[in-house]
């Protein structure tokens, strides 16, 4: 059975965010995503900063969502990240955004990161040794 590994935050729907209507722009839920990721990172050790002092960025070479609902400008929305386990010299995320107050599943989606030296920006065709150490630690088979 595959360990998954995931976080939650929750974030407070700005001002900023929002249409005139007060519905939040779909654009945003992809920043929700990052929120996510940051989070996640942080909570597990590889955050960006901590890839950064190994050499190494890590850009998003595919993103995607699928809305369920709209969210409002003073919601709050739950931003579950779950990191996907893979071979491949590659960071696998799936989201489900949650309205805090109703539960409901407002949107979910999938994104991939690729490795790429810091100093050369050529990409990585296998994992970091450092990031092969934290699957082994956090990843068990």
């Amino acid at each position: 059975m595959e360990k998954t590994l995931s976080g939650k935050i929750e974030i407070n729907v700005r001002f900023n965010e929002a249409d005139p209507l007060g519905i939040v722009w779909h654009g945003h839920y992809i920043r929700y995503f990052e929120d996510g990721r940051e989070a996640f990172g942080n909570e597990y050790g590889i955050g960006y900063l901590d890839f950064y002092r190994q050499g190494v960025i890590i850009p998003i070479v595919s993103i995607q969502c699928d809305f369920k609902r709209s969210l409002k400008y003073g919601e709050k929305v739950i931003v579950e990240t779950i990191y996907k386990p893979c071979e491949a010299a590659k960071l696998r995320f799936e989201y489900r955004l949650f309205n805090s107050a109703t539960n409901q599943l407002v949107a979910t989606g999938t994104s991939v990161q690729v490795f790429l030296s810091r100093e050369t920006s050529v990409l990585q065709l296998t994992n970091p040794p450092f990031f092969e150490a934290w699957k082994k630690k956090h990843v068990p088979l």
